[in-house]
């Protein structure tokens, strides 16, 4: 698709590991209404990549960890397109899907002078705490100005060139890089049009478990918490 020459050009920016069931449809409405698609492979090993290359995505190689391989692909697009500040990044983790329109609410919120913000969430599973907790998500978010990744979020990128890209940390990158352009730019816009995300984690874990764990996360990394040591928690393993 040919952007609208009124609005700025949209690359989509994909961190991937191991999502070979998820990337086609992650991908779809990407290929079909971004002017660029960039997917950062941190090391799959089930031909999440090659499936990604087939389907026309623009595929590179970073250092595993969503942060590094988000920061390499708008590394990837400054190098290669000189006129970056006509540029807007959008981050999307492998398990989110932009419904068809995203690209014109997008493009309606940069008109209005946006330079950061999100997509509101629903979550994919049935049943009332599954909608609930993706309330709960875009209400909290309208609310403190912190964006998470499952919201597809994003920016300029002269203003992600501003704030210095996502820090290099394994665990809340989202919420830090918020934190910055916050301070900086205010609010992000939220928009109400909704992007779908994967309830696994909160299948895998149970959804009150997960709720009280992604809580006490959040918490511990605003009282200081070391983002390793919250990954260690989240993960079960060292970053």
């Amino acid at each position: 698709m040919t952007a609208d020459e009124r609005t700025p050009r949209i690359c989509a920016i994909v961190p991937v590991i191991d999502e070979r069931p998820r990337i086609d449809a992650c991908l779809a409405t990407l290929l079909e209404h971004a002017d660029r698609v960039i997917v950062v492979d941190g090391g799959s090993r089930d031909g999440t990549g090659e499936r990604a290359a087939a389907l026309g995505a623009q595929v590179l190689g970073a250092a595993r960890g969503r942060a590094n391989q988000m920061n390499a692909g708008a590394a990837a697009l400054a190098a290669s397109a000189p006129d970056t500040e006509a540029w807007t990044l959008l981050f999307v983790h492998a398990d989110v899907c932009l419904a068809p329109g995203w690209r014109e609410t997008l493009g309606a919120a940069l008109a209005r002078g946006a330079c950061w913000g999100r997509f509101d969430v629903v979550l994919d599973g049935p049943g009332l705490m599954l909608r609930l907790v993706g309330a709960t998500m875009n209400m909290r978010s309208r609310v403190t100005g912190i964006c998470t990744g499952d919201q597809a979020i994003f920016m300029r990128a002269d203003v992600f060139d501003a704030v210095g890209g996502f820090p290099s940390q394994p665990l809340m990158e989202d919420v830090e890089l918020s934190r910055r352009l916050r301070r900086r730019h205010g609010l992000p816009a939220a928009l109400g049009h909704p992007v779908t995300v994967s309830a696994r984690r909160w299948r895998e874990r149970g959804v009150v478990r997960t709720i009280v764990l992604m809580a006490t996360l959040r918490a511990l990394y605003f009282a200081g918490a070391p983002p390793r040591w919250l990954h260690r928690l989240y993960y079960g393993s060292p970053a």
